[in-house]
């Protein structure tokens, strides 16, 4: 892969005269009327919390991404993107901080569950089977290894918290809390992206081992809101390395996960602060993805 010129750093926007809407664990987001301006900063979080540390390029890699894919699968579902270009009238004071790493958007009403598939066992689903020989209470076959296929991909639901922890719940629970048709729905449509887009990334030697995807409703449509199918929704394991049986090799932020586990932090605020060689392998590895998976760097 070609090696990292990075973009300037942003940990944080500051947009005078913009209405600061909320700020998450990566995403700052401003209200215009009726439209959202997304932007991706560099920020990152490991474990629930965020990291001190800046990822350079990481906000562009997500939203690139992203854009890459509600293009590709437009005909699945809509999603909300309006531009990631033209920043005009009020916009225009900030052009070069939005640039890259930015999108203007409907505005949807979010409905209030994270969209989970895994099409292979790993990370809390492995935990899951290994305690109940089922991941959110769908029941598997006896013997499966820690990052095996899965005999189908599976659609395994979760609260949307706003900080903390996501709470996994059971489809049945998903029905109770937004009704039948519209739980359908929802696990109907990941699904299906879920496999194009696995079929999509294993031509090019990435294997997607789960994701998740968010939705919100607009004028009684379903629209795909938030980010689709990046290094921080999803594990992005390279096909050539892939060897079930343990933990795999990723493109995501496992390498950042697997530093934090080694130096023994535990997991509560503050986070400590990563090292460079930390941080440069970082980078490289959310550009990889990229270029992986759209076929050229990250420009």
């Amino acid at each position: 892969m070609s090696s990292p010129q990075m973009s300037a750093i942003i940990s944080q926007t500051d947009f005078p005269g913009l209405k600061l809407r909320g700020r998450g664990k990566v995403r700052d987001i401003y209200e215009l009327d009726d439209r959202l301006l997304i932007v991706a900063t560099d920020r990152l979080s490991a474990f629930d919390v965020v990291l001190p540390t800046p990822i350079p390029d990481k906000g562009r890699v997500l939203t690139q991404l992203s854009l890459f894919w509600f293009n590709k699968l437009a005909n699945v579902v809509p999603n909300h993107v309006l531009t990631a270009e033209n920043f005009d009238g009020e916009l225009a004071p900030y052009r070069s901080s939005l640039a890259g790493r930015a999108m203007l958007v409907k505005k949807t009403e979010p409905i209030p569950i994270e969209c989970v598939v895994r099409g292979y066992i790993s990370g809390s689903g492995w935990k899951d089977y290994q305690k109940t020989g089922a991941i959110c209470g769908i029941s598997l076959p006896a013997g499966l290894r820690e990052s095996e296929k899965l005999p189908a991909a599976i659609f395994t639901p979760s609260t949307k918290a706003a900080t903390g922890h996501d709470e996994n719940i059971s489809f049945d629970e998903t029905v109770a809390r937004i009704g039948g048709p519209l739980a359908e729905r929802l696990r109907d449509t990941s699904l299906k992206i879920y496999r194009l887009a696995s079929e999509y990334a294993a031509e090019r030697g990435i294997i997607i081992a789960d994701t998740k995807f968010e939705f919100g409703m607009m004028d009684h449509q379903m629209i795909w809101i938030d980010e689709a199918l990046t290094p921080d929704s999803s594990r992005f394991w390279p096909a050539a390395q892939y060897s079930p049986g343990k933990a795999q090799p990723s493109f995501d932020k496992q390498y950042v996960r697997d530093y934090l586990e080694k130096i023994g932090w535990d997991k509560r605020p503050p986070a400590p602060a990563l090292p460079p060689e930390v941080v440069s392998g970082t980078t490289q590895k959310y550009r990889d993805a990229y270029q992986c998976i759209t076929g050229h760097p990250l420009s």
